[in-house]
């Protein structure tokens, strides 16, 4: 198996494990999770296997999902699952607002300086999109799971919010070409 096969299944096998036992099940997300949290430690586990390291983001979403997963299971309360995404964008948000006081640059440049050349206020104005776009994903994930149903909301987490994302950052493109710097 060729390496972005591995990385494409390590990514969204555990979401397409889900999907099947949601839907097969008669949506019940009580039967869907576990076999989530399971393929998702299977795909961290074989990440390290592969790569010797995990990386954060991943290995934070892993923790998460077994975290919220547990707790809807454990209580029977779906509301755990229904606010991870918000707890994630949350703390994604003000990772990139506090990081500040523990560097002199912005987190996102910390973490992507290496694949892109910006000037220093582009790295800021970039680092601030980011924060506004985790926190309104944080209130639009509250709003979906608040006033939808569960089978909306399963559908939005993924056939919307990571749209959303990727249309997100492809409009940061303009910004990133305005403030590339020619090393």
């Amino acid at each position: 198996m060729n390496r972005s096969f591995l990385k494409f299944l390590t990514d969204f096998g555990p979401l397409i494990i889900f999907f099947y036992y949601y839907y097969d099940s008669g949506k019940d997300l009580k039967v869907a999770i576990p076999p989530l949290i399971i393929a998702t430690i299977l795909a961290l586990t074989l990440v390290w296997f592969l790569e010797k390291k995990i990386p954060k983001i991943p290995l934070l979403g892993g923790l998460l999902i077994t975290f919220f997963g547990g707790l809807t299971i454990y209580f029977n309360n779906p509301i755990f699952i229904y606010i991870k995404p918000t707890i994630i964008n949350v703390l994604f948000g003000l990772a990139l607002i506090f990081g500040k006081f523990f560097s002199q640059e912005p987190v996102l440049k910390k973490l992507m300086g290496k694949s892109i050349a910006l000037t220093n206020e582009g790295w800021e104005i970039l680092n601030k999109r980011w924060i506004y776009f985790f926190f309104a994903l944080a209130i639009l994930n509250e709003l979906v799971w608040r006033t939808q149903s569960e089978e909306f909301w399963v559908n939005f987490k993924v056939w919307g919010l990571l749209p959303i994302t990727f249309i997100f950052t492809a409009f940061q493109i303009g910004l990133i070409n305005k403030y590339k710097t020619h090393e």
